[in-house]
């Protein structure tokens, strides 16, 4: 599997228009402290189907195809 390129448009994004950081500041961050400054501003990720709860709705409703 081929490495993907770093998304510097969506970080740059991120930090300019939604941090509101000045060139310098973000330069001087790096992409883990600019993720976490991000993601302080997203709502929290919900949170993830058991395998239990996951096979009681799959009971509860079956595929009809």
């Amino acid at each position: 599997m081929a490495a993907r390129p770093f998304p510097w448009a969506a970080a740059m994004g991120a930090g300019f228009g939604l941090l509101r950081l000045s060139p310098d500041a973000f330069w001087r961050m790096t992409p883990r402290e600019l993720a976490a400054a991000v993601s302080a501003l997203l709502p929290p990720a919900p949170e993830r189907l058991s395998q239990p709860d996951l096979s009681a709705l799959m009971a509860r409703f079956p595929d009809l195809s």
